[in-house]
Formats: C-alpha cells, sequence, structure tokens
C-alpha cells in the first residue's frame, strides 16, 4: 500500500497549474451569494430548460490522475460522486426515451472506464439509439476495454464519439496540469482510437497568453506529427476549454447581459442538458443542473428528469466565465 500511495504521490502536479493565470485577482466574497440578484442589486440572469437535448451521467469522481485545477477533484481517493450503476442509468434513460426529445448521451467522472458497470451503460445507450459522448483520459482504464471498443464500434459506428483530455500539445504543460508520466499513455491511447478508426475528438486548452488561433496550430502540429485523425480547425472534434478557476474574479451574470453581449440563453448549455450524479451516502441519484456543478447543493434539481425540468440561476463563477463569457459547452 505504501508503494503505490508513494507513486501515486510522485505523479501528482508539484506546482500550480500552467493554465492559471497566477495574476488574476481573487473573486469577491459578496458575488454570486443571492441567485435572485448580483452583489450590485441587479437581477440575475436564468436559464430556462428549452430541450433537454444532451443527458449526461457522472459515472463516478474516482479517478486514476490528480489534476491541479479539475473542477471536479477527481482523484485516485475522491469517492464523494460514488459509482453509478447501470440500473440507475437505465431509469434515466427509460424516461428520457418516453418524455424528453434527447438526442446524445454524455459520460464523464472521474473515469468512466474505471466503473465496473460502465460497459453495461455504454451497451445500452448505443442500442437504444442514441449518439453517444465519452469523456476519458485514454490511459490504463480505458485501454483495458479495447477489444468492447472495438464490438461497440463495430455494431454502432460514429454514433459513439469519445472524446480524449489533452490538455496542452506540449508534454510540459499537459503534464505540469496532470502529473508526470501522464503525457506518453494519453497519446498513446488516443493514437489507437485513431488507428482502430474510431470517431473521436480532444478536449485541450491554451496557457493564459496564448490564443486560440496558436493553440489550434500547436495541437494540428502534433496531431500531424503522431498521425492523429483530427482537424485541429473543427470546434467539434478540438475543443478549447476556458479557464475553470472559480476562486478568480469574474462579472457576475446580469438579464441586461444577454443583450449586452449578443448571447442568447438559449445557447448555454443549461438549456439543453442536465447531469445524473449520486452523492456519497445519498439514497437515490440526482439530477444536478450542469456538469461543471456535481457538488452545490443550490444546483440540485430532484430524481427525475420532470424535476429537473426548470429555469437555473446562474449564480456561480462558472456560469459566467465558462459558459456565458467563455461561450463553452461540454456537449
Amino acid at each position: 500500500m505504501a508503494d503505490t500511495q508513494s507513486k501515486r504521490a510522485r505523479n501528482m502536479p508539484t506546482g500550480p497549474s500552467p493554465f492559471t493565470p497566477q495574476e488574476a485577482a481573487a473573486l469577491a466574497q459578496e458575488k454570486f451569494r443571492d441567485p435572485l440578484v448580483t452583489a450590485k442589486g441587479e437581477a440575475r440572469a436564468h436559464v430556462g430548460l428549452h430541450r433537454l437535448e444532451t443527458l449526461w451521467f457522472n459515472t463516478g469522481s474516482l479517478c486514476n490522475l490528480a489534476c491541479a485545477t479539475c473542477f471536479m477533484e477527481s482523484s485516485p481517493t475522491n469517492d464523494a460522486l460514488v459509482y453509478l450503476t447501470a440500473a440507475e442509468v437505465a431509469r434515466f434513460m427509460d424516461e428520457a426515451d418516453a418524455d424528453f426529445d434527447t438526442r446524445e448521451i454524455g459520460f464523464t467522472g472521474g473515469e468512466p472506464f474505471m466503473n465496473p458497470d460502465f460497459p453495461a451503460m455504454l451497451g445500452d445507450a448505443l442500442d437504444r439509439g442514441y449518439d453517444v459522448l465519452v469523456l476519458s483520459n485514454a490511459m490504463k482504464p480505458m485501454r483495458r476495454h479495447e477489444a468492447g471498443l472495438e464490438t461497440l464500434k463495430a455494431a454502432h459506428g460514429n454514433r459513439l464519439t469519445i472524446r480524449i483530455s489533452l490538455d496542452h500539445y506540449t508534454q510540459a504543460a499537459h503534464e505540469g496540469e496532470r502529473g508526470a508520466n501522464s503525457w506518453a499513455p494519453a497519446i498513446a491511447g488516443l493514437r489507437w482510437l485513431s488507428d482502430a478508426g474510431f470517431s473521436i475528438a480532444v478536449a485541450g486548452r491554451h496557457l493564459p497568453h496564448e490564443d486560440d488561433a496558436a493553440a489550434r496550430a500547436g495541437y494540428a502540429d502534433l496531431f500531424a506529427q503522431q498521425d492523429i485523425r483530427i482537424d485541429a480547425a473543427d470546434p467539434a472534434r478540438l475543443v478549447l476549454f476556458p479557464e475553470m478557476d472559480e476562486t478568480k474574479d469574474v462579472p457576475e451574470i446580469t438579464t441586461a447581459c444577454w443583450g449586452i453581449l449578443d448571447v442568447s440563453p438559449r445557447s448555454i448549455m443549461c438549456s439543453s442538458s442536465r447531469m445524473v450524479v449520486r452523492r456519497k451516502g445519498a439514497q437515490a441519484a440526482a439530477v444536478v443542473a450542469c456538469t461543471l456543478l456535481p457538488y452545490d447543493a443550490a444546483f440540485e434539481m430532484g430524481t427525475t428528469l420532470a424535476a429537473a425540468n426548470h429555469t437555473v440561476s446562474l449564480n456561480h463563477p462558472h456560469c459566467a466565465r465558462f459558459c456565458v463569457l467563455g461561450g463553452a459547452s461540454c456537449s
């Protein structure tokens, strides 16, 4: 046990994440306190569920890595979100089948391939005819399921997409976030998926002083060098996410911001998706508003999809930074 713990410790990031601007101001304590009004007393923006296009399942918070700025706080020891079972996932998909015009099922974690029920839930979602998106780090947990994945690909083709987290196109920045010895296995897993003909994508980031064009050019060079079949210019195949540090300052989003920013509420992730989680000690799995907020009780919406069909107050830094100002979506 001691050897395992020391090995994990050697693989953890040892300093601040290279993706967080160290000079950024801290978030003012009075912000994001009231679901109805901002710290300045202005009406806070809300988003209604327009269509449940994507139903996400967080398969559990355990992961083989412990990244420096993981908003999920996933790690080899964090089981705050316990493993969902295939039966629990099936119950929510039954409801989606019957009552919602859902197109896509998403699986995230933690690392989904660590959940022993994951192959069953993945097969079930594909057999029901959904498009399926799996978020993975492409390392050993995924590689143990190569044969099963090839079987699913043969049966369902490009309705299964696996999106790999590759934080940067350089080993130094990627391992600065994910820890030593995390680069080579991720590249090898991504190359295996590409060589095997899977529908694949990469989730990446750019450094604080690096623009989108420079990041895409860097990833394009990496994909060419590694012979990985991804078009880095395609935003659906290379998704570049904004910074996710909830301790750093960001403006609150008011109802007036929709017009000021020329952003539609229907473009925001919580207008088209919900996520199912099972908190440790909870009697049942629950629906939360967003993939980014699995722990915040204010964003828990009940134990059925029907109960989750109501508006969401944009009362969290992630709502502003990631969704409205960052224009990002996990789907």
